[in-house]
């Protein structure tokens, strides 16, 4: 694995900033990866190199500059396929969107563009992301890094073996009952989800709106706090905003938990059935 392909985004972003790294470098590296590793994994579905590359141009312009920076400057990140993306087939998986192309990014990868993210592509997602695996009729099943003859685990199956398999150091998904944390744990590595109304997500006319949460997937919790400092904040979209903004995550982590209160729940307080085993912690 090259030396790009193994560094945090903490790192990376850093190296960029330094000029120790440039970003067409990064985007090369990350484009090499997915063309090494994919077609194992079939992780990303949708591939913009032309898009990317000059993307990477303007980023390293800017470098060369002098301006100030963004927090994720030159980052390269393909985003999952139910996020829709400007210019950028976005599928939700399904054959009724297979040739879809919005108009307008999401506000998460809107929120990305602006933190210095390279938009590269779209990472698999199970049909309209419902599903704990990551499975479609449009692109196929996508397999886990450590063993193609498992699953990722869903709904973000495709962006946690894109992490886990080295293609890029940190992703966004989204979680209703588990898309972020059931695909984190399968491929081993950090999936968070944020609390209500931290990170904007498109409005949907149901019921079941408010369970859902857009959040970040890496290889270390300090990637996560990065991602959170750069997009986390109030938006329009939710309402009551929580309030927490991105400083709020830019704090050094605390070395010192004891006296930390953890909730726990046996049955969630609906009587709902939980395996004896899942109780040990």
């Amino acid at each position: 694995m090259h030396e790009i392909q193994q560094m945090t985004a903490t790192t990376l972003v850093r190296a960029i900033r330094n000029r120790e790294v440039s970003a067409r470098e990064a985007v090369d590296a990350h484009l090499d990866r997915i063309e090494e590793v994919n077609p194992a994994v079939n992780a990303v579905v949708t591939v913009d190199p032309e898009g990317a590359r000059a993307a990477a141009e303007a980023a390293d312009r800017l470098t060369a500059s002098g301006a100030d920076l963004p927090p994720l400057h030159g980052l390269p990140m393909t985003h999952k396929d139910t996020h829709a993306v400007a210019g950028m087939r976005s599928t939700l998986g399904s054959r009724v969107f297979a040739d879809h192309v919005p108009a307008e990014d999401d506000a998460i990868v809107a929120r990305l563009r602006d933190a210095g993210v390279i938009a590269t592509g779209k990472s698999n997602v199970p049909e309209f992301g419902a599903g704990s695996h990551t499975f479609n009729d449009v692109f196929g099943t996508t397999t886990n890094p450590y063993d193609p003859a498992r699953s990722a685990g869903g709904s973000s199956g495709g962006v946690a073996a894109a992490v886990a398999g080295g293609i890029q150091p940190l992703g966004e998904g989204s979680d209703m009952g588990g898309s972020l944390r059931i695909p984190a744990s399968f491929c081993n590595v950090v999936g968070f989800r944020p609390s209500h109304g931290v990170i904007p997500a498109p409005a949907a006319a149901n019921d079941w709106a408010w369970l859902a949460r857009t959040g970040p997937m890496a290889r270390e919790v300090a990637d996560i706090a990065l991602f959170m400092s750069a997009v986390a904040g109030p938006s329009e979209r939710v309402v009551p905003p929580a309030p927490l903004t991105g400083s709020d995550f830019s704090a050094p982590e605390a070395g010192d938990l004891r006296g930390v209160r953890i909730g726990w729940s046996p049955d969630f307080g609906l009587g709902v059935p939980a395996h004896p085993r899942s109780w040990r912690y």
